[in-house]
């Protein structure tokens, strides 16, 4: 099904929301997640301010916009997909609206429950999107991003689909990037841990040291959902790139998990 800039892949099973990393589009981001969970109903979508979206959003509407879209759709309560940026708008969603969430797998998200990290994020897209906006050096910003991307990209040896996924998204949007991000600060301020509901969730973390601030921020996610973390030998930021087959096995068992429950 395909509506007003939304897809619907299978027309039976548990609903899956695709939330992809930074301001990307979602169409490709998941490699193999849409085939791999053909006896799901997998939601397809770019939220206001993000991929191909023409229309204006903000992170801190995005959980009211995602609940209101769930609604129209008619296909709540949903499990959650979400990288980076798009994991903490599942977070988001699940402390707002947790009505519509059944579970969720946040794959190395932002962790929007650490305002310092947040700030710190917030600030650097802000200096990027401030200096790609001078003439002349937003191209020279994007070629330098592009070309480190592509070098990360040849060592990694990933799978040809995920490989061009990687490669997609070395045509960075800055600008764009830096006003998904705006408000993150303010909104991981009014974060409290003890506010997230209790759901089916794991949160993949990449392959780093214990006493990171991601690290750490993950694991109190996870213990907040009374969800639990796992991690991967050689996964980074972009793990369901490089880690796509265990990607779509914990989804997978995921949705199991909710479904034994429902």
């Amino acid at each position: 099904m395909q509506s007003d800039g939304v897809r619907v892949h299978g027309a039976s099973g548990q609903p899956v929301l695709l939330l992809p990393g930074g301001a990307e589009a979602c169409d490709g981001f998941f490699p193999g997640l849409v085939e791999g969970l053909a006896d799901c109903r997998v939601i397809v979508h770019d939220r206001p301010g993000t991929g191909t979206s023409a229309v204006d959003g903000t992170l801190a509407g995005a959980a009211d916009h995602l609940s209101d879209l769930i609604d129209r759709l008619g296909c709540g309560p949903v499990v959650v997909v979400g990288q980076s940026l798009g994991g903490a708008v599942g977070v988001l969603l699940a402390r707002a609206h947790p009505e519509q969430v059944a579970g969720l797998v946040l794959l190395d998200p932002t962790i929007v429950n650490d305002p310092r990290t947040c700030a710190l994020l917030e600030r650097m897209t802000r200096v990027l999107g401030a200096l790609a906006s001078v003439p002349g050096v937003r191209g020279v910003l994007t070629r330098l991003l592009r070309a480190s991307i592509v070098r990360s990209t040849r060592k990694q040896h990933l799978r040809p689909d995920c490989e061009a996924a990687q490669l997609k998204m070395a045509d960075i949007d800055i600008p764009q990037l830096a006003r998904a991000v705006r408000g993150i600060t303010e909104v991981s301020r009014g974060l409290r841990e003890p506010d997230l509901p209790r759901v089916p969730a794991v949160v993949v973390t990449a392959d780093r040291k214990p006493a990171t601030a991601m690290r750490r921020g993950h694991e109190r996610l996870a213990t907040a959902f009374g969800g639990r973390v796992v991690s991967w030998p050689g996964a980074t930021h972009g793990v369901h790139l490089d880690h796509p087959d265990e990607t779509l096995a914990t989804v997978r068992e995921l949705v199991g998990q909710v479904n034994a429950k429902a």
